[in-house]
């Protein structure tokens, strides 16, 4: 025989059962990885021909875009690893090169105390401006000011430009109230 169960004991076991069932379901949803744009692995950003996709472990760029077969992503080229490439190549040409200079015998040993007869010494341009010096001890460039010559020169060039501007709008006047 069948002993029968109250209401209340049956409503119990039936809540007991749903929560036992709800519990193993949500667990096996968590045991289920979660797909890579929903916990921020992947950064994606629209653009014309589709979505560039970057992804926040590696660092890898891609571009996705829709084709006739659906969906597909390609890498973009990483332009940083071709100059950690190329910045490691210059480091290394650089070394050799002062450890090839630092092998080489001076060419001059002392100071030369005699100066050069003029007849050598190269011929100096007056249009020539002074190149900038470098301050000693610091690195600090010296820009030579322009010369009275040169700031007369662009004062009358604006004078001129003056002039020519105040007579064509004279000019431009005149012939708007000619034809009004």
């Amino acid at each position: 025989m069948s002993k029968a169960t109250s209401p209340s004991k049956f409503s119990t076991t039936i809540m007991a059962a749903a929560l036992v069932f709800s519990v193993g379901g949500t667990g096996a949803g968590f045991a289920q990885s979660m797909p890579d744009t929903e916990n921020g692995r992947y950064v994606l950003s629209p653009v014309a021909d589709g979505v560039l996709r970057l992804d926040t472990r590696t660092g890898a760029v891609s571009i996705c875009t829709n084709g006739g077969a659906g969906w597909a992503c390609y890498a973009v080229p990483d332009e940083r690893a071709a100059l950690d490439a190329e910045i490691g190549r210059l480091q290394a040409d650089n070394e050799r090169l002062k450890a090839e200079l630092a092998a080489r015998e001076p060419v001059v040993s002392g100071k030369i105390e005699e100066a050069l007869p003029k007849e050598i010494l190269p011929k100096s341009d007056s249009l020539k401006k002074p190149e900038p010096k470098v301050a000693e001890g610091e690195r600090k460039i010296e820009i030579p000011l322009p010369s009275d010559r040169d700031m007369d020169r662009v004062f009358s060039f604006l004078e001129r430009a003056w002039k020519r501007l105040i007579e064509m709008a004279n000019r431009v006047q005149k012939d708007v109230s000619g034809k009004i």
